[in-house]
């Protein structure tokens, strides 16, 4: 049965700042797709909290390095669309999912970086090329960047030109789709404390104090401080928000 609901995709949404970004969209009022890599259970877990909040959600496997696999995927979605809502498009999509490394440069080898490019730039430039055809005019891009593009902190060199790159990625998305009115903007999360890049933002007590020490309201992020942000570029008190880059940090470095 088709339903008023706009609909978002939510690409790494069983954990972490994704999780919380599907949560917190649901409270808007819409309606989420998300995705995972390895984790059906959590995943499901989460689908079964948004149909708590009232909304719908189904959760689908993807791996986003795999590009060849992107055509099936958005041939998936299509089929739930039309079974369950009578539409062959959704809204929002949000290009959340990625791992990272903390590895000096000099010790960064070629694998390394091409797992940071296939999941970072690579994987999110041509699933979104794949996504555009199913999102609706007057839509919106959500990429999810890093503080580490402004704030040098080593250990990072790989991850973060990536999202450097997709800072860029972004400005031509707005550019470029403004003839379908779909908005194109950055979300850059600072240090937050979560499992991603091996956890270290949530468990290592003394990387927790530097981070603190260096941010202006004294505290590691969390995902909660995240999610509601891109929530936000999901509705239409946002819509004259086009091509921003938005710093989730808490002042870090300032």
């Amino acid at each position: 049965m088709k339903s008023s609901s706009k609909i978002a995709l939510v690409t790494g949404g069983s954990r972490g700042i994704g999780k919380n970004i599907a949560l917190k969209i649901a409270e808007k009022g819409l309606d989420v797709i998300l995705t995972y890599h390895s984790k059906k259970e959590a995943a499901e877990q989460v689908v079964k909290q948004i149909e708590e909040l009232g909304q719908k959600a189904v959760a689908f496997q993807l791996d986003t390095s795999e590009i060849a696999s992107f055509s099936s995927f958005f041939k998936r979605i299509s089929m739930y669309l039309n079974e369950n809502y009578r539409v062959a498009k959704f809204d929002y999509l949000i290009n959340n999912a990625g791992t990272g490394i903390y590895k000096p440069f000099l010790e960064t080898t070629e694998a390394d970086f091409d797992d940071m490019m296939n999941i970072h730039l690579k994987g999110v430039y041509f699933l979104t090329q794949h996504a555009v055809d199913q999102i609706n005019d007057g839509g919106g891009i959500i990429n999810i960047s890093s503080g580490l593009v402004r704030v040098t902190i080593p250990g990072s060199s790989a991850y973060a030109s990536m999202k450097g790159g997709i800072d860029v990625f972004t400005r031509f998305l707005a550019k470029e789709l403004s003839s379908k009115k779909i908005r194109a903007n950055v979300v850059a999360p600072g240090a937050v404390g979560t499992d991603f890049g091996g956890g270290a933002n949530k468990d290592n007590e003394e990387r927790r104090q530097k981070i603190s020490s260096n941010t202006a309201l004294g505290r590691v992020g969390e995902p909660e401080d995240i999610g509601g942000v891109v929530a936000f570029l999901c509705t239409e008190d946002a819509a004259w928000i086009n091509g921003q880059r938005i710093e989730a940090t808490g002042g870090l470095m300032l």
